[in-house]
This record gives structure tokens, sequence and C-alpha cells, in this order.
């Protein structure tokens, strides 16, 4: 079973940005799709960004479409996350996760159901 392990979370003023990491276990970026995911207290986990593990298209929410980047070094078998333009909306625990497919689906990257493996995740507080 792949292991993932999230880091790069932190305290940051609105308009701040981080740089989330996701390391994998064992080698999968070349094989399976890796997702971010954050959850706020009391919200359902949301999807925002994707990355295939066939050509690395990257996939993201319409909530953080240009703010957001994901990126993945297959060398060192993580997949980043750079946030920039912080909102304290954005505060919420990051989850990254391996996704059942070797692509980013059209009709569901965005789901949890649509992925297998998740790391603990890492705190992101933004205070403005």
């Amino acid at each position: 079973e792949v292991q993932l392990v999230e880091s790069g979370g932190g305290l940051v003023q609105a308009g701040g940005s981080l740089r989330l990491s996701c390391t994998a276990s064992v080698f999968t970026l070349d094989v399976y799709a890796i997702g971010w995911f954050r959850q706020a207290p009391g919200k359902e986990r949301e999807g925002v960004s994707c990355i295939s593990g066939s050509d690395s298209s990257a996939y993201y929410a319409d909530s953080v479409k240009g703010r957001f980047t994901i990126s993945s070094d297959k060398a060192k078998n993580t997949v980043y996350l750079q946030i920039d333009s912080l909102k304290p909306e954005d505060t919420a625990r990051y989850y990254c996760a391996t996704s059942l497919s070797y692509y980013c689906s059209g009709y569901g990257w965005w789901a949890p159901g649509e992925y297998d493996s998740w790391g603990r995740g890492t705190q992101v507080t933004v205070f403005s």
C-alpha cells in the first residue's frame, strides 16, 4: 500500500504563499494520478487539484484557479501544491491522495471516492 506524507503547511498572513509537498513511499507518480483536497472544520472534503500520472495534466477547482499550481518531481516521488495569494477562506487541512486511475477523470477527479490511499494532512491557517 502506498503511504503519503504531506508537509509544508503553516500559519500565514493573507496574501502570502505556501508550497505543500506530498511524498509517496513507493514510486507511483508515473502510474497514478494524485489529488489534493482540503477540509475545513464543519465542511466536506473539497477537491482542489489533480495531476495525471500519464502526462502530468493538471486540473483545478474553480475556486482556486489562478492561485494554486500543482506540479510533480518524479525523481523525488513528490507532488507539490503551490498556493499564492492566500485568503482566510483557504484555511483548512490539506490532504493528498492517490487516484484509482492513472489520469484525473474529467467526470469526477474532485470526488474523494475516486481516490485510494490518503495522507494524514497538513494544516494551513491564513489570518488577515
